[in-house]
């Protein structure tokens, strides 16, 4: 794959990530019927004022500990890291953490190590696949590895169906950052969970109805919604449904940046998580300039209203981590101090030891993974 090429769509997935959250953030834990009684349809940001929430925040923690340590990343690196940026920090409530982070930070703070400390109410949440997209960007064109290292990633926090979910998202968008066709991108996800697990039959039924002809678009939504959304359940952010929502959104798009997020934001439930998941994936598919400028430009650092360790960084510095150096390209494009502000203490402790050299990659890994056919799923 051409530098230029797979930077650009890494920034596209990483940025989409982020445009995602925020375009999703003010339809959280609504329904449908709810967001057209406010908004009548969202359309674009409905804040004066938006901003991405833990997925944001959470995807940063996460590429940081990816872009250290590569493909050498193991369970020990992740449980230090979640210890010295978040459990070990006197630095308020963690506002905006998902059940499954707050059981985990209760558990690390207790004592538990992993993966004993993912045993807690909430470990099939939709917390890893809220932040998977990273490790797709960095095994970019190996879905495997990239599902190999997000559970690693997600041993500490999650077990079983938010393990799959957090795998799914990783290897498509993996298979999304080499031009992956959309049938491709949703074998990738396919490919990398049992094809008995709750997440693979949510979003094998999701694909499926959005796939189905339907005279309008409020049709086609309430098809992929009733094809995932467990009915009277009142919590939302279940990792088979989030997932399922969101690769259901990508397929009604067929792959297009706009229509995929507006859809799953529309679609409500988790919809920040919903719309991440989507934006990551139509983003590493077409790449940054897929993105509306108004969306993107809205973007800035992290705020730290979730994690505090990361404030002032942006989600354009992580993609420039994550992928090899562009040979043509002078000065990073969007570095940080263009976008305003210092550089925060987590990325300067990362560029003393990671820069200049990329990280880590696992050279025999990546020989052998391969994209699934794509008649290998349906």
């Amino acid at each position: 794959m051409n530098t230029a090429v797979g930077n650009d769509r890494a920034r596209g997935a990483l940025l989409g990530l982020a445009v995602g959250d925020a375009l999703g953030a003010p339809a959280e834990n609504l329904r449908p019927s709810e967001i057209r009684r406010r908004w009548g349809r969202i359309e674009s940001f409905v804040s004066d004022d938006p901003a991405g929430t833990d997925d944001t925040e959470y995807a940063i923690f996460s590429g940081l500990l990816l872009a250290r340590h590569g493909s050498a990343l193991d369970v020990s690196h992740v449980e230090r890291a979640w210890h010295h940026w978040i459990a070990d920090l006197d630095e308020g409530p963690f506002r905006g953490a998902g059940f499954s982070e707050r059981g985990t930070l209760e558990n690390l703070r207790r004592g538990l190590a992993a993966p004993i400390s993912a045993q807690h109410r909430h470990a099939w949440s939709d917390g890893l696949a809220m932040r998977a997209a990273p490790f797709g960007v960095f095994a970019a064109g190996c879905p495997t590895e990239a599902a190999r290292l997000v559970a690693v990633d997600g041993r500490v926090s999650h077990e079983g169906e938010g393990i799959y979910g957090g795998q799914a998202v990783a290897a498509g968008v993996a298979a999304a950052m080499v031009g992956s066709g959309l049938a491709s991108v949703i074998a990738a996800a396919l490919s990398v969970v049992p094809m008995d697990s709750w997440t693979a039959r949510s979003l094998r039924r999701a694909v499926a109805a959005a796939q189905r002809p339907h005279p309008d678009r409020l049709t086609m939504e309430r098809a992929v919604r009733s094809a995932v959304v467990i009915a009277g359940y009142p919590w939302t952010d279940l990792a088979p449904e989030a997932v399922g929502l969101a690769f259901g959104a990508f397929t009604a798009a067929r792959g297009d940046f706009r229509t995929a997020v507006l859809t799953a934001v529309n679609m409500g439930r988790d919809a920040d998580t919903t719309a991440a998941v989507a934006g990551a994936l139509a983003g590493a598919l077409n790449g940054e300039s897929a993105i509306p400028p108004d969306w993107a430009s809205a973007i800035g650092p992290v705020r730290g209203s979730c994690l505090p360790s990361m404030r002032g960084y942006h989600v354009l510095d992580i993609a420039e981590l994550l992928t090899p150096e562009d040979p043509d390209r002078t000065e990073p494009a969007g570095s940080p101090h263009e976008r305003g502000g210092d550089e925060p203490s987590a990325v300067r402790d990362l560029a003393a030891v990671a820069a200049p050299s990329e990280p880590v990659r696992d050279m025999a890994s990546a020989a052998a993974c391969s994209l699934p056919a794509r008649e290998d799923r349906r």
